[in-house]
């Protein structure tokens, strides 16, 4: 049977890390591209069989405790990630260790095949207002579009582009390296015309041969009501144009929303917060309180507490998906006590204290009351 920790070369305890890194470097000695061996397949596919059972804490566990006929039996598979043939090493270690490359991949795009453009991003800032009932815009953004004078050769007009005459046209040379495993002959793109097979001898004096050039573009955007700070846009094809007749990028707008001084934002809702007098919170009152759409009278209770709220319902943040629904304003009652009060004031204020301790105050209440209130 199999021994999947010492065909890895790693003890029983070892990392995931330590895993990765000697499947890495034996994958690199036992591949058959690089390996010619007559035993190099079945090695490989041994690594990768090991390599895929240890990664897997399930398959890691069953395998130390039952072996390889364990694994079967549990129902996993134990043909190994290789039973049906192995890409390039590029495509093994792209999929095994998201984007480690061993160079000069075989799936190669052809240079001359039309490709889409780059995707922008921009970043935009917008007062607490502009972002609640949402604006149209106008935003300026530097990008590639295709030049009109050659429209996407790179060629001056009239001139065409020549055969490459370090690949003869085809876009590729043959190289040889010479590395720790020995000498390996690649197919690689062409250092000369960069694998198109054509080299443009009489460039476009516009686009210095490059087929785009760099303009500044105007565009109105309409921005929804109910944005809020991060949130993105997508405007289609507003990016990058695109190489040999590609379609162009996309331009992500991205918001960012000043805060309020006043209002406090979470959801759809707002808040604000209201002080009012002990005599307003003991017998309720009609307050105007400041809103997104002006100014509206709200109804206090008679007892109402420091600590809690009254809501207006529907003015508060449109619904980005459906702007006629609208979230609440919810008003946060603070009971201020004053600071500063009339002589007037000060003799009723010791009055309710009588009433309400049921006796009179004493001097030193009485003192502390002027101490606090002269």
């Amino acid at each position: 049977m199999s021994d999947y920790y010492e065909i890895l070369g790693v003890s029983r305890n070892a990392s995931k890390e330590e895993i990765k890194n000697a499947f890495r470097k034996m994958a690199r000695k036992w591949h058959p591209d690089v390996n010619k061996s007559p035993e190099a397949e079945s090695k490989f596919k041994e690594l990768g069989k090991a390599y895929e059972v240890l990664m897997d804490d399930e398959k890691r566990s069953t395998y130390d405790r039952f072996g390889e006929d364990g694994l079967a039996n549990a129902g996993f598979n134990t043909q190994g990630p290789f039973a049906g043939g192995f890409g390039d090493l590029d495509e093994i270690f792209n999929s095994f260790f998201g984007g480690f490359g061993f160079g000069g991949s075989s799936r190669r795009q052809d240079p001359n095949a039309p490709a889409r453009g780059d995707d922008l991003r921009l970043d935009i800032e917008l007062e607490f207002e502009e972002a609640v009932f949402g604006l149209n815009k106008e935003i300026k953004i530097d990008h590639l579009e295709t030049c009109k004078s050659c429209n996407g050769t790179g060629a001056k007009t009239g001139a065409k582009p020549e055969m490459c005459k370090t690949c003869g046209g085809s876009g590729r040379i043959q190289q040889t390296t010479r590395t720790v495993l020995g000498h390996f002959t690649q197919i690689v793109t062409c250092p000369h015309c960069h694998g198109k097979g054509s080299v443009i001898t009489d460039p476009c004096p516009d686009c210095h041969g490059e087929g785009r050039k760099t303009v500044e573009k105007k565009i109105e955007v309409k921005i929804p009501a109910g944005v809020d700070n991060g949130s993105k846009m997508r405007l289609s094809h507003e990016g990058d144009a695109g190489i040999n007749g590609g379609i162009a990028g996309d331009l992500y707008i991205v918001i960012h929303v000043k805060p309020s001084l006043y209002y406090k934002r979470d959801g759809i809702n707002v808040f604000t917060k209201l002080d009012i007098t002990p005599a307003q919170a003991v017998l309720g009152d009609t307050v105007t309180v400041k809103t997104l759409d002006g100014d509206k009278e709200v109804s206090l209770p008679a007892g109402i507490q420091h600590g809690e709220v009254v809501k207006i319902r529907g003015a508060g943040i449109p619904n980005l998906s459906k702007p006629s629904v609208r979230g609440e304003h919810v008003v946060v009652i603070g009971v201020k006590t004053p600071t500063h009060i009339s002589n007037e004031e000060k003799m009723l204020y010791q009055k309710l204290y009588e009433i309400q301790i049921g006796r009179k105050a004493k001097e030193s209440v009485k003192e502390r009351i002027k101490g606090v209130f002269k």
